[in-house]
């Protein structure tokens, strides 16, 4: 079997033609949509990048790994200790070491690992390729690395090739050649100017005020404007981010071309996916993915798999229970400490098998975990990330997908039957752990998460108080990141 993996940073799945958005932004995404499976509610565990990946490669939560944050111990996996062999059993159940050790030829084109010092996500590839800008690559520069191996190697069997674009990433730096296909397009309709208004009126990391993270960043891209006044910006900064998308699916286009020419496109699994979503102005959160909200946590997944009819699943899964599901359409073992649990059957029978609820966390620019259950979103918040968020959110995803109107008010029943899920989720966890501590309060304790812990509460407060937002900067000091009292 011959398995590509199509992994495009920071796409989120409702800018996707395929997922009903009202630009063409995917064409060739599209494609592999209608001849595959694509699936409605697929969430990552952990958010954002390395949380997220470290759950899909390892098949285990965050809770369950210690990679949680973007730094602090809770960056790294946890360690074995002594049970430790010559081989680290943490690394040798992995996803791709799974395949690897089936006799799969594994390779990746990415710069991820050198990206957040994430050496465990080599775990298993017996190829890598670093295109080397850490993350800033555009998808031209990453295609070279999979044309070359492709037309040397497309032909061959039992081969999964992991390709990483981040294009939609800010900053947003589409090449001007490429042009603007969104230039006549309006914007999502959603969004207003006294929406965008509120917004820059309040504060936090990557608000409409700091769109590029805690001041005003000039970068010279004109796409990527330092701060969102109104509709108008908004637009010019949307566009930026969708010709990312559309960049992207360009390439895709490429790598599928290659494989047609080489005569094994048929025969070749493709998957599409992403390690999180992307806030554009939900929360207050402009071009980033600072929250556990279903905008961050929830990702594009279609699977393209010889003998698979097409089709649409609606029911909640973890992003980690694909990964489960793709070694078992391999024939391979599921490590039976995962988290992630396969639906292969189901697939193969055109079922659904979901979860009843999803529990998915953010812990590296904010602390917050929060249920995925029925219609709705419900968020605790442990640490704000310096933003203006209460303890508890809860948003009805199906009159609300954008999180505007916070129901925790009128809707305390549903509030307490999400909390009585979150308690028993987490009891569960604990339960089957090896340690006693929760990631999320050891990251806490050890001043909160990396992009928005307690080192940056000076330089912000005097960033506030030049713009008129003096009284932001007054609570701040006084709440640090404990999460208002409504």
């Amino acid at each position: 079997m011959r398995v590509l993996y199509i992994d495009i940073d920071t796409l989120r799945p409702d800018h996707l033609s395929c997922y009903g958005y009202h630009r063409n932004t995917s064409p060739n995404i599209d494609t592999i949509a209608e001849q595959g499976i694509r699936f409605d509610n697929c969430y990552v565990s952990d958010a954002p990048c390395l949380p997220s990946r470290s759950s899909l490669f390892s098949g285990r939560f965050g809770i369950h790994t210690d990679a949680v944050n973007h730094g602090g111990t809770t960056a790294d996996p946890r360690r074995t200790g002594a049970d430790r062999g010559f081989k680290d059993p943490y690394y040798t159940n992995t996803w791709v070491y799974s395949m690897a050790n089936a006799g799969m030829h594994t390779v990746t084109v990415s710069p991820f690992a050198e990206r957040h010092s994430a050496w465990w996500f080599y775990a298993g590839f017996k190829e890598m390729y670093n295109p080397g800008k850490s993350g800033l690559e555009r998808a031209d520069e990453v295609f070279p690395y999979a044309e070359k191996w492709l037309k040397e190697h497309a032909k061959e069997d039992n081969w999964f090739l992991h390709v990483n674009m981040w294009d939609p990433h800010t900053y947003y730096r589409t090449p001007d050649e490429f042009g603007n296909p969104f230039e006549n397009d309006p914007p999502p309709s959603w969004i207003s100017d006294e929406k965008i208004q509120q917004d820059y009126e309040s504060y936090g990391p990557h608000s409409a005020r700091e769109t590029l993270g805690y001041g005003p960043v000039d970068i010279g891209l004109p796409y990527s404007p330092c701060e969102i006044k109104n509709i108008d910006d908004f637009n010019v900064w949307i566009d930026g981010y969708d010709r990312g998308i559309r960049y992207s699916d360009h390439y895709t286009g490429r790598i599928l071309e290659i494989l047609d020419a080489e005569g094994v496109l048929d025969d070749t699994a493709v998957i599409v996916s992403a390690d999180h979503g992307e806030n554009q102005g939900e929360l207050n959160v402009y071009g980033d993915h600072q929250t556990a909200d279903h905008i961050t946590s929830r990702v594009p997944c279609i699977i393209k798999w010889p003998g698979l009819d097409s089709r649409v699943y609606k029911g909640l899964h973890y992003q980690n229970d694909i990964a489960a599901s793709i070694l078992e359409l391999l024939g391979i073992d599921v490590p039976d400490f995962w988290d992630g649990r396969s639906i292969a059957e189901p697939l193969r029978e055109k079922r659904e098998d979901p979860r009843e609820y999803l529990v998915v966390s953010q812990n590296a620019w904010s602390c917050q975990r929060a249920v995925r259950f029925s219609n709705y979103i419900m968020i605790k918040t442990y640490h704000t990330g310096l933003k203006h968020f209460p303890e508890y959110m809860l948003f009805d995803l199906e009159h609300d997908p954008h999180e505007c109107v916070n129901l925790r008010d009128k809707e305390p029943d549903i509030i307490h039957r999400a909390l009585y899920m979150l308690e028993k989720w987490h009891s569960d966890m604990m339960r089957s752990s090896t340690s006693p501590t929760d990631p999320l309060w050891l990251t806490i304790a050890e001043g909160g998460p990396l992009h928005a812990n307690r080192s940056y509460l000076e330089e912000y407060g005097k960033r506030l108080r030049q713009t008129g937002r003096g009284h932001h900067a007054d609570f701040l000091e006084t709440q640090g990141g404990r999460p208002i009292d409504l």
